[in-house]
């Protein structure tokens, strides 16, 4: 290497840490197959700390998700919802009144909960028994989680569910703009605690675009209206409209 290659290199370097450097748990990198996360999971988990501390942004945008992971939106999104939906992440929502500004953002304490919960309970099993009945019930405790992790890993890379775009990538085509995380929530509200089918969410969006009144609260009140009459289906839907619509 010359002395012109040396200072290339050098200064590549120089630049690359001057870009920022972000703190992940090593726990995280360790451990995270033992939590039933996937490497697909685990990288985008890393991007979002990695955003907060290089970047200091707090939600960042699906785009900006899709320019540093190389994936789609639909996947994106889809393990955005089950990371929130299974505790690895949570959204928080507050003001600063000194400031007079409210913000919104992914609240990471759930996650180290998590990964100290595991470490703990690591140490007291080891403390407990070091024997081989010990390892031999350590592996077959495993195995059902290696299963589901391959199971969900597969799913993240299947075709046909990269082909259809998830409620959330659809609801930002029809606003026009990235979700809130507020938004975020209610959709994943709908989806986790509501239960309302998917087909029914995209239909009272549907609803709404065609009333011209796009926004989540009058979502909101479609769906509630068409769990108060028993409407659970797009079937449902037509029979619902025609009725109150006098149509034949």
């Amino acid at each position: 290497m010359d002395s012109r290659e040396g200072n290339g290199w050098a200064h590549g370097l120089s630049f690359g840490l001057q870009s920022g450097m972000a703190v992940i748990p090593y726990a995280l990198l360790t451990f995270y197959r033992k939590l039933n996360l996937t490497g697909s999971e685990t990288l985008l988990l890393i991007h979002l700390l990695s955003f907060r501390q290089v970047e200091g942004k707090e939600f960042p945008s699906l785009e900006e998700l899709q320019a540093v992971t190389g994936r789609s939106a639909s996947a994106i999104a889809g393990e955005l919802q089950k990371l929130i939906k299974e505790g690895f992440l949570r959204i928080e929502a507050g003001s600063d009144d000194g400031l007079g500004l409210h913000y919104e953002r992914y609240d990471f304490s759930v996650l180290y909960d998590k990964l100290g919960q595991y470490l703990a309970d690591q140490r007291a099993a080891g403390s407990a028994e070091n024997g081989k009945s010990g390892q031999s019930a350590g592996r077959a405790a495993m195995q059902p989680k290696n299963g589901a992790a391959a199971a969900t890993a597969g799913k993240g890379i299947d075709p046909a569910e990269e082909e259809t775009p998830s409620l959330f990538v659809v609801f930002e085509r029809e606003f026009g703009r990235p979700l809130s995380p507020m938004e975020f929530e209610t959709i994943a509200g709908w989806l986790d605690q509501d239960r309302y089918p998917e087909e029914l969410i995209r239909l009272a969006l549907k609803e709404s675009v065609f009333a011209g009144k796009v926004y989540f609260r009058y979502i909101d009140r479609i769906l509630l209206e068409w769990s108060r009459n028993r409407v659970k289906n797009a079937q449902d839907v037509k029979a619902y409209s025609q009725r109150f619509r006098g149509g034949s």
